[in-house]
């Protein structure tokens, strides 16, 4: 059977690509270009402007990333266009990775596994992993959906409990909670269907993720508006293979002049740098 990872794997090939581009329909961008005479933007508003970037930037995308805030807030409306606009991405036959980060656990887990594998048909979808593997469980059980489990995030506060040092047994005491995290993912990678999320604005820990996860796929948001360089995020967490990370960008591409533009430049800039350190 091929799993999530086999499709993210033929993805990188065809579009010669690692880079995930945010669907954020953030209201502030969205009441630019609302139509005309309406105060306040709509879920049809969010799905158009997201409509729009993945036409723009579809050729360069190993996957697209529709964050599910923007358009829960729309209601059930929004929940509609979200709906659509995977429909749409699964045409073009690109995954979709569903920015949703849940944690919970059973019936409750199962419930929302099936809510974005089964309703919205989304491919993956991000995790709190902090419940336990039963949290996970239900959204690994078919090798064809992944899940990205959030492991060291790029927000400033994400030191406050991932840089915790874990041992008492547990693990060495010198290991962090989030090198804890990224081995406890390796091994429950079992059906190929497991990456991490691990932030491009802290290289160190990129490497040291990579260190405790060889062969696990990385979401790396942080290069562009966040601040994260892309060269130096790449040479630490990319593998030997040259794949493995998902270089995840929303604002710097949704709100550039030329969308399509933009996307061309990240994803050439990628290979470059992959060539030079000989990937």
């Amino acid at each position: 059977m091929k799993t999530f990872i086999d499709t993210l794997d033929g993805r990188a090939e065809d579009a010669q690509s690692l880079l995930c581009i945010g669907l954020d329909p953030h209201l502030a961008d969205l009441s630019t270009g609302s139509r005309q005479g309406l105060q306040h933007p709509t879920a049809e508003d969010a799905l158009n402007f997201c409509l729009g970037i993945v036409k723009e930037t579809a050729d360069y995308a190993l996957a697209f990333k529709p964050n599910a805030a923007f358009f829960e807030i729309f209601g059930a409306e929004g929940w509609t266009a979200l709906k659509k606009l995977i429909a749409h991405i699964n045409a073009l036959s690109i995954p979709v990775i569903l920015d949703a980060k849940r944690g919970d656990i059973a019936s409750t887990a199962d419930a929302y596994a099936k809510s974005a594998f089964e309703h919205l048909s989304a491919d993956a979808i991000t995790l709190n992993p902090y419940l336990g593997k039963d949290s996970v469980d239900p959204f690994i059980s078919n090798p064809e959906n992944g899940a990205f489990l959030l492991c060291k995030t790029s927000n400033p506060g994400s030191d406050d409990l991932q840089n915790l040092i874990v041992g008492s047994g547990v693990a060495p005491a010198h290991e962090r909670l989030y090198e804890y995290v990224a081995k406890l993912a390796q091994n429950w990678n079992t059906q190929n269907n497991i990456g991490l999320v691990v932030g491009a604005t802290q290289p160190e820990a990129l490497a040291n993720v990579r260190a405790a996860a060889p062969d696990l796929w990385f979401l790396a948001p942080g290069v562009g508006a966040q601040g994260g360089d892309l060269a130096t995020a790449l040479k630490a967490g990319l593998r030997k293979d040259g794949l493995g990370m998902l270089i995840s960008v929303s604002r710097s591409i949704a709100r550039a002049e030329s969308p399509r533009k933009s996307a061309k430049e990240l994803r050439d800039a990628i290979n470059m740098v992959k060539k030079e350190i000989g990937l």
